[in-house]
């Protein structure tokens, strides 16, 4: 038995049920290859074993590396003991890989953002987060939980909540509920703008969320026309990606 490590954030599904909803969550298309992030004691490593894709797993914890050594039936180079956060994954997987995993509460957002810059290498994502970060991720603009990693992700993934996952399905329990989602990568990645451009505007709206983006956006340079137009009388959480993207264009014809 391996003991879940506070610091590592890791609280170890025991529910051998939810674990196969996880890997069937999965479509398997797309891609030959899953790469597991933060596999513990691999509750969810025996369902992704199953499938006939080629399961790679990530592990920072040594106790678990070994642990997994022992009793799984992976070659010794699949059992990767790394920070997924510091692994140069278009290096290491030289092919197209869905990313699955419970990941750990106090990274899961970094994540996100580590799919975002891979994007060319990950069409799927299926994952169980803290359940308010699982719901920001796929919130819709209008909703209070609607924020820069919604947008971002919203512009290259189309996303679904899949379910929630009650603290007593973990050892040790988490104070949270857990939510589950997947993410498809779309079959046209063209924004039609510069992404860092597009990041730099949703992060300053967002940063000033209360303001209206007339307001928020004073420290980017808008033309007259487009800070006269009614969408910049609206609060960021209240424009859609397309809006962003919208403005984000306006900054190449200054």
């Amino acid at each position: 038995m391996v003991k879940p490590k506070k610091h590592l954030g890791q609280h170890f599904l025991k529910n051998e049920m939810i674990a196969s909803n996880i890997s069937d969550g999965l479509t398997g298309k797309g891609y030959d290859m899953i790469v597991e992030v933060g596999p513990g004691m691999g509750v969810l490593t025996k369902f992704l074993q199953n499938r006939k894709q080629e399961l790679h797993v990530v592990e920072l914890d040594s106790e678990s590396v070994e642990y997994l050594h022992n009793h799984f039936n992976l070659r010794f180079d699949h059992i990767i003991e790394a920070d997924f956060l510091k692994l140069p994954l278009q290096d290491r997987f030289k092919e197209q890989f869905a990313l699955v995993g419970n990941f750990p509460y106090n990274i899961s957002s970094q994540i996100i953002f580590k799919m975002l810059e891979n994007k060319e290498s990950i069409p799927e994502l299926v994952g169980m987060f803290q359940k308010e970060v699982a719901e920001r991720i796929v919130a819709p603009p209008g909703s209070k939980t609607y924020g820069i990693i919604s947008v971002l992700t919203a512009a290259y993934y189309d996303s679904e909540y899949l379910f929630t996952v009650e603290p007593e399905e973990f050892i040790p329990p988490p104070k949270v509920r857990s939510g589950v989602i997947r993410l498809r990568r779309k079959e046209n990645m063209e924004i039609g703008c510069q992404e860092r451009d597009l990041k730099m505007v949703v992060k300053t709206a967002f940063n000033q969320r209360r303001k209206t983006l007339r307001n928020a956006l004073k420290s980017i340079p808008l033309s007259d026309e487009v800070k006269s137009w009614p969408m910049m009388d609206k609060r960021a959480e209240q424009l859609s990606l397309e809006d962003f993207i919208t403005i984000t264009k306006s900054l190449k014809e200054l």
